[in-house]
C-alpha cells in the first residue's frame, strides 16, 4: 500500500497559512534537505482547488532549473474540487473522479511511490481526521505569525499522533514528523 504524507510550514503560534509571509528569514539548508528528501519519495501530488489555482499560475512559469518547479510541474497531480470542471491546464493535472476519501483510498492501493498532499490545509485536515494520512510533517519556524489559518481548530476530534522523527536545524526550525497511532486509524 502506498504511503500518504503531508508537510506544512508551521509557526510557533500554529499558523500554517501563507508561510511565504513569515518563514523567509529562517529557511535554511536543513529545510532544503528535508524538501529534497520529500521530493525524492513522492511521485503523486494531491491538491485542493485553491492551491491548484494558485500554483498553476506560478510554477509552470519558473525557470527549468528551479528544484521545486522541476519536481511539481511533471509529477501527476490530482485536484479535489466541487467547482472546477473539464480538463485542467497545468501539465499532468486531473480532477479527482470520486469523493476525496474514496479517491485516496483507491489511489493508495495502486502501485507507485509516496503520495503527498500539498498546498491545502483543508485536504490535510480531512485526510488526517479520516485516518488516511500516514505521515504529517510540521516544519516549525521560530516565529509568531500573529494571524492566519491554523491547522487545528476548536472542536476538532481528539486524534493521537506518534512522533516518528524530530530534528532541529541551524536556524532553530524544528522538523517534526508524526504518524497516526495505530489505534486511531
Amino acid at each position: 500500500m502506498r504511503k500518504l504524507s503531508a508537510g506544512l510550514f508551521y509557526s510557533v503560534d500554529g499558523v500554517v497559512e501563507s508561510p511565504n509571509l513569515w518563514q523567509f528569514d529562517s529557511f535554511d539548508d536543513e529545510m532544503s534537505e528535508e524538501m529534497g528528501a520529500m521530493m525524492s519519495r513522492v511521485d503523486t501530488v494531491l491538491l485542493g482547488r485553491v492551491g491548484y489555482q494558485e500554483w498553476s499560475g506560478y510554477w509552470p512559469t519558473t525557470a527549468p532549473d528551479d528544484p521545486f518547479g522541476g519536481f511539481i510541474n511533471p509529477v501527476p497531480k490530482f485536484v479535489a474540487s466541487r467547482t472546477l470542471t473539464g480538463d485542467l491546464d497545468w501539465q499532468n493535472s486531473s480532477l479527482m473522479d470520486a469523493s476525496l476519501e474514496d479517491f485516496v483510498t483507491a489511489l493508495k492501493q495502486t502501485d507507485g511511490g509516496e503520495i503527498s498532499v500539498m498546498c491545502s490545509i483543508s485536504l490535510v485536515r480531512q485526510l488526517l481526521f479520516a485516518g488516511l494520512l500516514d505521515s504529517l510533517t510540521l516544519m516549525m519556524h521560530p516565529v509568531v505569525a500573529g494571524e492566519g489559518r491554523h491547522l487545528f481548530e476548536p472542536g476538532d476530534p481528539v486524534t493521537r499522533l506518534t512522533l516518528q522523527s524530530s530534528r532541529v536545524t541551524s536556524k532553530g526550525n524544528t522538523i517534526l514528523q508524526y504518524g497516526l497511532r495505530p489505534d486511531e486509524s
